[in-house]
């Protein structure tokens, strides 16, 4: 990345920083709209304030990616839409040339994130959509990761409850559409190779389920309590287990759950039938973020 003093007070007839066409001020610095062609092949139209982009304007760069919006000082700092070359886009806010703020991401595979960012990972509150699965969650992020309480919604029935390093973990529920759910907890086991072994531990995330209640009310996870997910009384669990647990209407619901079927367990599913939500398109998201952001960001640093 050059240096940002390298454009303040540039000359027209020096041609080793570019070329650029429009206003100036008294002083001869680029001031008002303008074009320039960078050295790198770079192009910028747009706004200018003493020989910084200042305002709004359209920045091209040379791998094909585009930015177009709002500049303070030469950094992209505002509202502002950037594509990339992979095809992915971001759309929101920026801060000190980072996704900061508010936004929207639309990845290659068209899963999409809308929520808030803080240098340039996921951080907040926010929902991911697969677009392959129609599954998406909705919840807190922590530095790219589920982290926190949230909702994990599938066509059928959804999850709810606490995620630790992007996975499930301790009380939650399935909540299905035939008017139960089950509720249950999220154990992490660690398995560790042997001592001369260059294997990686082996997590593994295993549901206990606890009973099976009628659902009370189905909503959308309330981040400010984080006891929604165990909602109800013993009072009515007990008059649930009194009416229907010895009848075969209930036989016939839990038969239509599947739930007594190792490999269609509300914990098989959520882990295969989607795809391996938790660990497949998110992680390739992630994968992308990391080449476009850690290692590679700097292709994406302007020069001035």
């Amino acid at each position: 990345m050059a240096d940002d003093e390298e454009e303040v007070g540039e000359e027209e007839t020096t041609n080793h920083f570019g070329s650029y066409e429009g206003d100036r001020n008294e002083n001869r610095e680029r001031h008002g709209f303008g074009k320039a062609i960078l050295s790198n092949g770079d192009t910028y139209e747009g706004q200018y304030q003493h020989g910084e982009r200042h305002g709004t304007g359209t920045y091209r760069f040379s791998n094909g990616a585009r930015y177009i919006g709002e500049y303070i000082k030469n950094k992209r700092h505002g509202q502002g839409v950037f594509y990339y070359p992979d095809g992915s886009k971001y759309e929101g806010e920026w801060n000190d040339n980072v996704r900061d703020g508010h936004g929207i991401y639309t990845y290659p595979n068209n899963d999409t994130y809308e929520g808030e960012w803080r240098n340039h990972q996921r951080e907040g509150r926010g929902t991911y959509k697969y677009a392959a699965t129609k599954a998406q969650y909705t919840g807190t992020w922590n530095n790219g990761k589920r982290q926190g309480p949230g909702e994990m919604q599938f066509i059928n029935y959804s999850y709810v409850g606490s995620f630790h390093e992007n996975y499930p973990k301790g009380k939650g529920k399935f909540v299905f559409k035939n008017g139960y759910q089950q509720n249950g907890e999220y154990y992490v086991t660690t398995t560790m190779p042997e001592e001369d072994s260059d294997a990686q531990p082996q997590v593994q995330y295993k549901w206990l389920a606890r009973d099976v209640t009628p659902v009370e009310q189905i909503k959308s996870y309330d981040l400010d309590d984080e006891q929604a997910e165990t909602d109800g009384t013993q009072e009515l669990i007990d008059k649930f287990k009194r009416k229907q647990l010895n009848n075969q209407k209930e036989n016939e619901a839990l038969s239509r759950m599947n739930i007594d079927s190792d490999n269609n367990s509300p914990e098989y599913r959520l882990n295969t039938e989607i795809g391996d939500t938790f660990g497949g398109n998110e992680d390739n998201d992630e994968n992308r973020q990391e080449n476009d952001e850690i290692p590679g960001e700097e292709i994406y640093d302007e020069e001035p």
